[in-house]
């Protein structure tokens, strides 16, 4: 053994003085958000579950549910079949906090509404956002549950119960349950209508027999689900245990290893003459479960906004505390012209959200509403991983580390593109109800017209949309006409509702560059004084 020379290095605290780098902040995402809060109106209550999201305790929570993965476990220690998956602590946490805030209740219990539900899912994505699958599907299920008044008493009050129960028995017995989906088949995908599973009557419901190759959150205490009935395809419901609490035939394959959402735990999954319920008329599979794909798609319209809102903030709060070149960052010509810009992505994708939110509260605007809804989900999707980039990209190497949540925020950006119908999907379904239902396209049309005389780049921008398709596009151009159709309602719905909607027109409407910040002059000082 040999003594360490007087010069070697050392490990020395001493020697590591932290300095640039700004501290890390808990971002209160209701306190922080300025066009939230003066669309949705003062709230006591998304206020105060505002301050628990931006808490440390509730940050340690996400983080463990996003790296502490869900665990299957097929066998107990007997070597008996039980299918079920263990989570870390940190996922019951906040399921119990967005349950208890009205999550899946706020707009069915008659305290809140669709704008206030989609206010809680902003903000959670932002935080967690993988479980908001299990809460966004629960909330989703209530109206296709009209279809069976029996099956509503049961279930509904429930779902809306503002609670969480993650017990492991029948849903009689609960205080609270959520309720999932099963759809996807891996012949079909969005195809639904080329499903195998079948469904043969037992005497007191139906047996299902096939396999369902995504089914997100495997411990809801029920699934809504396609089979097929001579009739044709048909939505059933499959509790998840029986009356007597014993397991019903539910055999989880494995779960999926995604690119993001770890913490929900996405499952392929057998069905071997597992017990159901019939919902809704044999042969109207689709027409009864589209009730809830057409809620679960408000979500996925809003998580966008969501997942953009987190990540300008932690570009945000970098550029404001590190300096280059003797200068903060967040007074760089050039990077107030990049953050102005992510500003604006952010803000029209929050503003479009919530104005779709604000059409489910209203039937009159439903025809609306299906519309719109499918317009912000389309557009904003698309727009959140380059900007969720350009975000990371600030931070320079810290953004590319996990130290932070940008690449967590990254890995998300994907998803809400792809659930519920993927964009290619999504634009044949716009073209779909352009042409199927003409109250949709009179409401959306009178929206626009609206905004005609409040700035002259809208009004040309839609001149021209109108001059270049008078009818429905080709089916080969219904991307560039979903993608000018969601944009210009963007702009309508800024110029109503945002006092930034004349920069959000000129870096929109205006000639610019394709990349994040390659605009022209903007009153960059008025839109990061916004945010």
């Amino acid at each position: 053994m040999t003594d360490t020379p007087a010069s070697a290095p050392r490990s020395d605290l001493r020697t590591h003085e932290v300095f640039n780098q700004p501290t890390p902040a808990f971002r209160d995402p209701w306190a922080a958000d300025r066009s939230l809060r003066r669309i949705v109106g003062e709230d006591t209550d998304l206020a105060a579950l505002g301050a628990a999201l931006g808490s440390r305790r509730m940050r340690e929570a996400a983080h463990d549910a996003q790296t502490r993965l869900p665990e299957f476990r097929p066998f107990d220690r007997t070597g008996r079949r039980i299918d079920e998956v263990h989570f870390h602590p940190g996922y019951h946490t906040l399921m119990t906090l967005g349950l208890e805030a009205g999550y899946a209740a706020t707009a069915w219990d008659g305290t809140g509404s669709h704008l206030r539900h989609a206010a809680i899912n902003y903000m959670f994505s932002q935080i967690e956002p993988g479980v908001c699958c299990p809460m966004t599907m629960t909330y989703a299920a209530v109206p296709a549950l009209a279809a069976d008044a029996d099956l509503a008493a049961l279930w509904q009050p429930r779902l809306t119960a503002r609670a969480y129960d993650p017990a492991m028995i029948s849903v009689d017995r609960k205080r609270a349950a959520t309720l999932g989906m099963a759809m996807t088949e891996k012949q079909g995908g969005s195809d639904v209508r080329a499903n195998s599973t079948r469904a043969e009557p037992d005497g007191a419901g139906y047996r299902l027999y096939g396999h369902k190759w995504f089914c997100s959150a495997p411990m809801c205490d029920g699934f809504l689900t396609l089979a097929q009935l001579p009739e044709g395809l048909t939505c059933f419901l499959v509790p998840r245990w029986l009356p007597d609490d014993t397991r019903n035939p539910f055999t989880i394959l494995r779960l999926k290893d995604k690119l993001g959402n770890k913490a929900n735990a996405s499952s392929e999954i057998e069905y071997d003459g597992t017990y159901a319920q019939r919902l809704g008329a044999p042969g109207r599979g689709v027409q009864t479960i589209i009730e809830m794909v057409h809620h679960t798609r408000l979500d996925t319209a809003m998580a966008p906004a969501g997942l953009m809102r987190a990540a300008l903030g932690e570009a945000l709060h970098w550029a404001r505390g590190r300096t280059v070149f003797q200068k903060r960052l967040v007074d760089q010509p050039l990077m107030q012209a990049v953050l102005a810009d992510l500003a604006l992505e952010a803000e029209g994708a929050l503003l479009l959200a919530l104005d779709v939110a604000r059409a489910f509260d209203d039937p009159a605007r439903r025809p609306y509403a299906r519309l719109a809804v499918a317009l912000a989900k389309f557009a904003s999707n698309k727009a959140a991983p380059g900007m969720i980039y350009e975000c990371m990209e600030c931070l320079g190497g810290m953004g590319y580390v996990e130290d932070t949540p940008l690449p967590m925020l990254y890995r998300e950006a994907p998803l809400n593109s792809i659930w519920e119908g993927s964009g290619n999907v999504i634009c044949l379904d716009i073209l779909r109800t352009l042409a199927r239902e003409p109250e949709a396209g009179a409401q959306l049309n009178a929206r626009l017209d609206a905004a005609r005389g409040l700035d002259g780049r809208f009004d040309t921008a839609l001149n021209a949309h109108r001059d270049r398709w008078p009818g429905l596009p080709p089916e080969a151009q219904a991307r560039w006409f979903a993608e000018s159709l969601a944009a210009l309602l963007t702009g309508a719905v800024m110029l109503a509702d945002s006092p930034l909607a004349g920069e959000w027109l000129a870096v929109r409407m205006d000639a610019r560059g394709r990349v994040a910040g390659a605009v022209g002059p903007l009153d960059t000082e008025a839109i990061l004084g916004a945010v």
